[in-house]
């Protein structure tokens, strides 16, 4: 589980990083359509390295195996959708682009996965 929080310290960092090289570097460099898919990934990534820190959480607290899939689904989904878009935008190569919908489905089994470890743990809770 060290990995999981390692991954998503470093999801968050670099984040914080290429949403500033978005902002500085590649304005006036990209497109408005090619900067926004850029962006779309930066948010992504965020959104889901936060995430991952609250699955690791919940993990120490009470182990479970979907949350070790939840996590691990999600850093995926980073690696596919995030990364797929920001090569999409950096070279413009647009077999990059049905790479995103695998992250997409990762992201999803993600939160699936979250979603039955709750539902498991609250037991008969109302």
């Amino acid at each position: 589980m060290k990995f999981i929080a390692i991954g998503a310290v470093l999801a968050g960092l670099l984040a914080v990083a290429f949403g500033a090289f978005a902002a500085h570097g590649l304005k006036g460099q990209l497109s408005e359509d090619l900067l926004a898919t850029f962006q779309t990934g930066v948010q992504y990534q965020m959104y889901h390295a936060l995430a991952i820190m609250l699955v690791f959480i919940m993990y120490k607290n009470s182990p479970d195996t979907l949350l070790l899939w939840s996590a691990s689904l999600m850093l995926a989904g980073i690696v596919l959708f995030s990364g797929s878009l920001y090569a999409l935008a950096l070279t413009q190569i647009k077999w990059f682009g049905p790479i995103t919908p695998l992250g997409g489905i990762c992201f999803i089994l993600g939160w699936g996965s979250l979603l039955v470890s709750l539902i498991q743990s609250m037991g008969g809770e109302k």
